[in-house]
């Protein structure tokens, strides 16, 4: 690649836009949403709108990858990004809830390719030591709009409308489109094979049944609407497995699976991201319901972890040029289980810095897993492989925070549906106030301390599950082989730049 003519430092800034504004879509619709249901009405369709832009959006990836290497990152990424503006702008002028999903869906199609061909472009245009920095900036991005969200979205629902949460969207793509169009510049790629269509059609068909299960997994009474994703997802991957045997130019090389160290880290950033989506998920709540602080404090809980994410990001560079990947992963997640410890140890009386603290511990620990498993998933691969590589390992991640949210709303609920029937001064209305703050205060006093101990109990057995999943994390490393970068694979990138 002609990378000398790249403006790096200006696409740099257009694809932390681009991330910006997908990382952002979850919380500010969150934010938005009982404005949304007033206007469109359809509360029983509500998990619908943030559920098809995470199936859609997984489904998608695998996609994207690999056209990134067969037509180049620039022309995909732009794809994507058309796509996602254009379903933003369709959401904003939503009149129903079912339109609504249906353009959501297409905001995630087009989302779908802005994280992995994101990473992908850093990969391209900067060397192998600064990658681990760039993806740690990168990562920042999510921790920025989890802070911004809410607040930003609260402002647009007061001042304008709830429409300019997916209007905003426009102006800052088109600038991130303008951007990459005129200073990103690859050459060209000549596409020798065309795509892998039945290979792709049964990957699509395979995950839609499996996201589609994993939502179903919270759901009361869903056992056969479970069992028939499974059977359907088995099938899908089974053919899938199939087609790529005698494809010519598989979306998705069987190869890659041959390879112990692709394996190791990709399983590895599945489980560790659904140790995160727990954190990032549960931790207001904590916050808001059983320290009865207010949801901006709750928020503002996650953020050193966001901050120490990027301080990770830079150690893990630093580290990837001295040691191997294995010990400083082994070290890492053991740091992981230390803090996963203290939150499943934690008395329900922790003063509130105490969680600030652990945020940021466990973000330092997020930021070298994370990043880790991403450069090394990118390194051992051969160049023409670097989409696919980096859009798997995004699936890997989508894919375990997915399943990990459910199983983390089986546990809770769970607890919570036992400690209400086990008082008869209780009913689940109550657990659903206590978590607001301001409708707290109308809550009998006499019950208040029995909910926060039964809301208590219920995030402590999450995260007793998650020390369960760093665990598994940690006896997955422990396959990985001891030696898998070479000196030259650190440095190969410094020769091309």
């Amino acid at each position: 690649m002609k990378q000398r003519k790249t403006n790096v430092a200006l696409v740099t800034t257009a694809i932390f836009i681009g991330t910006f504004m997908t990382a952002i879509e979850g919380t500010i619709v969150s934010t938005a949403m009982p404005t949304i249901i007033g206007s469109l009405h359809g509360v029983h369709l509500m998990n619908w709108v943030f559920s098809i832009f995470l199936l859609t959006n997984a489904m998608a990836t695998p996609i994207y990858g690999k056209l990134s290497d067969k037509i180049g990152r620039k022309p995909v990424f732009l794809i994507g990004l058309t796509i996602f503006v254009i379903g933003s702008l369709l959401s904003g002028l939503s009149q129903s809830m079912i339109m609504l999903i249906i353009f959501r869906a297409i905001q995630g199609i087009g989302a779908g390719a802005i994280m992995p061909v994101t990473f992908t472009i850093i990969a391209d245009i900067y060397p192998f030591e600064k990658r681990a920095k760039m993806l740690g900036f990168n990562g920042s991005m999510w921790g920025i709009a989890s802070v911004i969200a809410p607040l930003l979205g609260g402002f647009i629902v007061d001042q304008l409308s709830w429409h300019w949460i997916f209007f905003i969207n426009v102006p800052l793509g088109l600038l991130t489109f303008g951007i990459v169009w005129f200073f990103l510049q690859e050459d060209r790629r000549q596409v020798r094979q065309p795509l892998d269509v039945r290979g792709t059609a049964w990957l699509l068909i395979a995950l839609l049944a499996l996201m589609y299960g994993f939502q179903a997994l919270a759901e009361p009474n869903a056992l056969w609407q479970i069992a028939g994703m499974a059977i359907v997802a088995a099938f899908g991957f089974w053919r899938f497995w199939q087609a790529e045997k005698h494809a010519v130019d598989p979306i998705i090389d069987l190869k890659l699976f041959e390879n112990r160290t692709f394996v190791v880290h990709n399983l590895i950033a599945a489980l560790i991201s659904g140790f995160v989506i727990g954190f990032e998920v549960y931790m207001p709540m904590w916050i808001q319901g059983i320290l009865g602080m207010d949801a901006s404090l709750g928020g503002f809980a996650v953020t050193p972890s966001s901050l120490m994410w990027v301080v990770g990001s830079f150690v893990a560079g630093k580290l990837l040029g001295r040691f191997q990947p294995k010990p400083i992963l082994t070290g890492a997640m053991i740091w992981l289980l230390g803090g996963s410890l203290i939150l499943a140890l934690v008395p329900q009386s922790t003063p509130y810095f105490v969680f600030l603290l652990v945020a940021g511990s466990l973000g330092f620990g997020f930021g070298l897993v994370i990043t880790i498993t991403t450069v090394t998933a990118q390194a051992i691969v051969a160049p023409d492989q670097v989409g696919v590589a980096t859009s798997f390992n995004t699936l890997s991640r989508t894919l375990g925070q997915t399943l990990m949210v459910s199983i983390y709303g089986i546990v809770l609920n769970l607890r919570l549906t036992q400690g209400v029937a086990a008082d008869g001064r209780l009913n689940s209305n109550m657990l659903n106030e206590l978590i607001n703050p301001h409708t707290a205060q109308n809550l009998p006093a006499t019950v208040l301390p029995t909910l926060r101990q039964i809301l208590y109990e219920g995030l402590h057995n999450i995260y007793f599950f998650s020390i369960v999943i760093v665990a598994l994390a940690l006896i997955a490393n422990h396959f990985e082989a001891k030696k898998v970068l070479s000196k030259e694979t650190t440095q190969e990138t410094d020769e091309e730049a």
